[in-house]
């Protein structure tokens, strides 16, 4: 019975494939060549969208370093 009752109980994820518009591709933006007034000015905009998060907090595991 739990393998009959599997599925209804954990169901599998359905693949979906994420694309730009009218199914182009995903448009990047290479930031790192901004200042870093452009960079302030970015995240005066933007940040307000990010949340509540300190960005501005040390990183322990390094500037873009990913955890784990």
């Amino acid at each position: 019975m739990a393998k009959s009752a599997a599925p209804y109980v954990h169901p599998k994820l359905a693949s979906m494939q994420h694309t730009g518009r009218n199914g182009g591709p995903i448009q990047t933006v290479d930031l790192t060549k901004l200042s870093g007034d452009e960079l302030d000015q970015l995240e005066s905009i933007f940040g307000p969208l990010a949340g509540s998060g300190d960005d501005d907090a040390p990183d322990p595991a390094g500037e873009g370093a990913a955890a784990g």
